[in-house]
């Protein structure tokens, strides 16, 4: 029987799993004091102009005024299940969240209401991440090679057809170009599926590293930056490159990811890290947020300023000007 803690193996964060089946919820969030709130979260994204986050306890809160006030969302079902991931469609309107035991949740007014449209408390496969295809279909992954899509708008889910390559892996994250016509799908044990058909098929890419990616990031010129444990990021400059480890100087295991208005990539990761690359991917430095917290996500609000996620609350992304800079010798793998 597929255990909590093999599924936390190589989940997101590897912790969230024991959390997410705490018999406990957290405390209302009150507005203005999000960063001494010490809910774990995993996902954060915009819809439209609202900024949303989830996570533990099938917490999903909602701010209008770019994390000024936050409003927890209303759900007509209480499952206390872990969330992984969020995903909206062009519409800013329809949304799914993911998380473990197989749970689905959909809205259809840009996030203040969800509804459930799955939830299977034995043997339900954590999902992890979620995404609308250009098809208009819906299709989530997650843990054991779990692979599923919705033609119905989430009423009825069937499995999605993968190479063989994915066996049992985990597959950690579905990621779509701008244009949405190249996708990835990366996951445990150097998996690393592509789509340049709008997601209609797919072929693994030939190994490069055999540990765990956990997110991928499109690039220009049909590039992509994909990245996970210890520090491992590779980039593939351009469609017809071949991929290319990124230099990082310290063993950081990185979740989330967002790109400046001047081009620079942002990832975060453990111990509070933020991994900083000014030359579209090729080379990193690190910095440090506040705390000492596992940093999950991170979201831009405008230009110059966002939010992130952590398994200690929520923060605002800091001014990486006057962010110090983490030597590489001080930061544990």
């Amino acid at each position: 029987m597929k255990t909590a803690i093999g599924i936390g193996a190589a989940a997101l964060v590897a912790f969230a799993s024991a959390l997410a089946f705490a018999p406990r919820t957290p405390p209302p969030l009150a507005p203005l004091s999000v960063g001494a709130e010490k809910t774990h979260f995993n996902s954060l994204t915009m819809a439209g102009n609202r900024l949303l986050a989830s996570g533990a306890m099938g917490e999903i809160l909602y701010s209008d005024d770019q994390g000024a006030h936050w409003t927890p969302a209303q759900r007509n079902q209480d499952r206390q299940a872990l969330l992984n991931n969020m995903s909206f469609a062009p519409d800013h309107k329809t949304g799914f969240a993911v998380g473990h035991e197989n749970w689905i949740l959909r809205t259809r007014d840009g996030g203040t209401n969800w509804e459930e449209m799955n939830f299977k408390p034995k043997n339900g496969e954590p999902l992890m991440s979620v995404a609308r295809l250009p098809s208009g279909d819906w299709v989530s992954v997650g843990a054991f090679g779990r692979a599923i899509a919705s033609k119905d708008e989430g009423h009825t889910w069937e499995p999605l057809a993968l190479p063989a390559e994915v066996e049992d892996k985990h597959l950690n994250r579905i990621a779509s170009s701008a244009d949405a016509k190249h996708w990835l799908i990366v996951g445990e044990r150097g998996l690393v599926l592509r789509s340049d058909d709008g997601a209609v098929t797919w072929h693994a890419e030939p190994a490069f590293y055999n540990g765990s990616f956990y997110n991928a990031m499109p690039l220009a010129y049909g590039g992509w930056l994909i990245y996970g444990m210890r520090g491992n990021v590779y980039v593939k400059a351009d469609a017809r490159a071949a991929w290319a480890k990124s230099s990082v100087p310290a063993p950081v295991s990185f979740f989330g990811h967002a790109q400046q208005a001047d081009g620079s990539i942002v990832l975060v990761g453990q111990g509070s890290t933020l991994g900083i690359s000014h030359d579209n991917g090729k080379t990193f430095t690190l910095q440090r947020a506040k705390g000492r917290a596992t940093l999950t996500d991170v979201v831009l609000t405008d230009r110059k300023k966002g939010w992130i996620a952590s398994d200690a609350g929520l923060q605002p992304l800091p001014d990486l000007a006057k962010t110090d800079t983490v030597a590489s010798q001080g930061t544990k793998p």
